[in-house]
């Protein structure tokens, strides 16, 4: 038996001795390792984690002291040190524990992340309760990864560091070659370990005072004392620019030395001010080929643990993805005054190779998507056209950049939004499922979304020839197979196409849904009901009179979309109707119900949630049966249907 499997709360980490802790690291690794081959998962960032988790649950006392993991894919070697290594093997499964910190799932999780930079901000609110209940603990937030680019985190510790507002709030940078800056040398580590010590710290304030209080000079002798030992440290750390913000910085120091790292934090841990450790680690720490490529591992499939390759087969079809990275290429050949942007994500929205061709129009902003939206309407002002790739879930974080930055003076930029929809196993932070709302409701916006991957090709070549916002949403995963043509040709904005005739049902499909509506014509054919299935492509603008001249004919409607039905596509479909004075029809809506969806796999999710062509032969059939029924008026019809009767979770 290990020592992992020993652990069961940070009570029993407490009991190892430390000459046995990194034995534990390495058990950890292995089992992180082991799961993630087979469940995915983000491998590289946790591996770097294994020692600063085993240091910090062994200085501190969580779940009293509150730990707080910035994003929470470094956290895996903290859920396994805190009573979920029963459990660990369901990661990212359905009814599993999550891939990121949850509230809801254990004690030890201080807060709820999936989106990066929060920590600190959480840290400070969280530590500013405190004060105010008078009670005694520590909070911890552990932020990198590249998270420190984010302008919330630094709007945290501008708070933090307020001089008049002392509090005790330990923030940890993990520094994993990703982030700031690299392990500058052996005299700043030596300095770290001087500067950490607890009496020291004390005799430092002391003699602070006792300068100040010099009669006439005092003041200037402190200044200078102030000065030359932060000209020191300004030399051979990045402490300046936390220390601007009135944290006492440490570091950096060495993140994978256990000894180090626990009395660092031991001398820390007593500062009644605000801290920022430094510390530096290896992304992908322990296992090789996670070492040597720690992108690729950063969020990872199923692979072979001894070569670290992909396992399983992989699809000649493209992922919409890679369809949207090579028509940006393909375009910007004819188009010079074409730009891409990128928040931190040139590989997950697939610009890798548009960067290495076109890298004077290639811009990564960081983890900063706020600021990559106004950016790119900086550049659309001089008559650019920037294209935002961004997740769907990323994009929530510059909304206010949408409406004030973007829609107001209507400028000409374009979001590829990926990732629309259900993403699969990282669950309710980045599930796509608000977009087709959030946007639809923006005057000057246009949001469209492709049936396939050439439609998502065209659909690029539509949003770059329009003069004004507009917004491209298309899911994870790959395409349906379509050949692609070489000359791009663009879509009547507002236009749609029907793509089946029927006299019994109107389908009206948007996204990757219709390929559903499609599959679950032939089957309602093979019941006897005939439908019309129509590939609305845009959200909004709709196409008005088609579908109004259709609806005047097919009573029975069903509207499906990979969005929440609040404010989405069925909701423009139900206002485009009473607008037209088309009221009673029975119209059933298919889409997400009024929750987050967690994690499990996509096609598991949408089977439980009703978005699949089950749900709409099934609605299929009840609406030819109850809009048979004479006896029910059909505004009650409408009232009843419309009221998302289709969850099934």
């Amino acid at each position: 038996m290990g020592y992992i499997d020993k652990i069961n709360s940070t009570k029993d980490l407490k009991k190892l001795s430390r000459s046995q802790l990194p034995v534990l690291a390495a058990e950890i690794r292995k089992k992180i390792v082991d799961v993630v081959s087979k469940n995915g998962g983000h491998l590289a960032s946790s591996l770097g984690t294994v020692e600063l988790a085993i240091a910090i649950h062994y200085v501190f006392d969580a779940p009293n002291d509150k730990i707080i993991w910035d994003v929470g894919h470094q956290s895996y070697a903290h859920k396994l040190l805190t009573g979920r290594r029963d459990q660990f093997h369901t990661l990212r499964q359905h009814s599993g524990i999550s891939g990121f910190t949850r509230m809801s799932e254990s004690p030890f999780d201080a807060f709820s992340t999936g989106h990066s930079s929060t920590s600190i901000s959480a840290g400070l609110g969280i530590a500013s309760a405190r004060e105010l209940k008078n009670e005694n603990y520590r909070v911890v937030a552990i932020i990198g990864d590249g998270s420190m680019t984010a302008g919330i985190a630094f709007e945290g510790m501008n708070q933090a560091g307020d001089i008049h507002k002392n509090k005790n709030l330990t923030v940890i940078l993990n520094d994993n070659d990703m982030s700031i800056s690299r392990n500058v040398g052996a005299l700043s580590s030596f300095l770290s370990r001087t500067f950490s010590r607890k009496k020291l710290q004390e005799m430092k304030k002391e003699f602070g005072y006792f300068l100040k209080s010099l009669p006439k000079i005092g003041d200037d002798i402190y200044q200078f004392a102030k000065r030359s030992e932060e000209s020191l440290k300004t030399f051979i750390t990045p402490g300046m620019l936390f220390e601007a913000f009135n944290f006492e910085y440490f570091g950096p120091i060495n993140g994978h030395k256990l000894n180090h790292l626990i009395n660092i934090l031991n001398n820390i841990k007593h500062l009644n001010e605000p801290t920022l450790l430094h510390v530096t680690t290896k992304k992908g720490k322990g296992y090789l080929p996670a070492e040597k490529n720690p992108v690729y591992f950063h969020g990872v499939g199923r692979f072979a643990v001894e070569t670290g390759t992909c396992v399983g087969p992989k699809s000649s079809v493209p992922t919409f993805t890679e369809v949207f990275g090579d028509t940006m290429v393909k375009l910007a050949k004819s188009n010079e005054k074409l730009i891409a942007v990128t928040a931190a994500m040139p590989e997950g929205t697939g610009l890798v190779k548009f960067a290495e061709i076109y890298p004077d129009r290639f811009f990564d902003v960081g983890i900063a998507e706020q600021h990559g939206v106004t950016f790119a309407a900086g550049l659309a002002t001089e008559g650019f056209r920037p294209v935002v790739a961004i997740y769907s879930t990323f994009l929530q974080r510059a909304y206010d950049q949408l409406v004030h930055d973007i829609c107001i003076e209507a400028l000409p930029v374009v979001f590829a939004i990926d990732r629309g929809g259900i993403v699969g196993e990282d669950g309710p932070t980045h599930h796509g499922l608000f977009d087709l709302s959030y946007l639809r409701s923006l005057p000057n916006m246009v949001v469209m979304s492709p049936k396939d991957e050439n439609e998502l090709s065209r659909m690029l070549k539509t949003s770059i020839e329009h003069d004004g916002p507009i917004a491209i949403r298309y899911p994870r995963g790959t395409g349906t197979g379509v050949s692609i043509e070489s000359n791009v040709t663009p879509i009547t904005i507002g236009e749609a196409e029907i793509l089946e005739r029927g006299e019994d049902l109107l389908i009206l499909a948007i996204g990757r849904t219709v390929c559903d509506a499609l599959e679950a014509h032939s089957e309602l054919m093979a019941h006897g009901i005939s439908a019309t299935v129509v590939n609305c492509r845009f959200v909004k603008p709709l196409d008005v009179n088609l579908i109004s001249t259709l609806a005047g004919k097919i009573p029975r409607i069903i509207t499906i979309e990979e969005n929440v039905r609040q404010g989405g596509f069925g909701s423009a479909i139900l206002e485009c109707l009473n607008d037209a004075g088309l009221t009673s029809h029975c119209l059933e809506r298919i889409g997400a119900p009024d929750r987050f969806i967690e994690h499990g796999s996509q096609n598991f999710l949408r089977s439980k949630y009703g978005i699949d062509p089950a749900a709409i032969v099934n609605a299929g059939k009840h609406l030819m049966a109850i809009c048979d029924n004479k006896s029910i008026p059909h505004h009650d019809l409408l009232t009843s249907l419309v009221s998302g009767r289709m969850e099934k979770g």
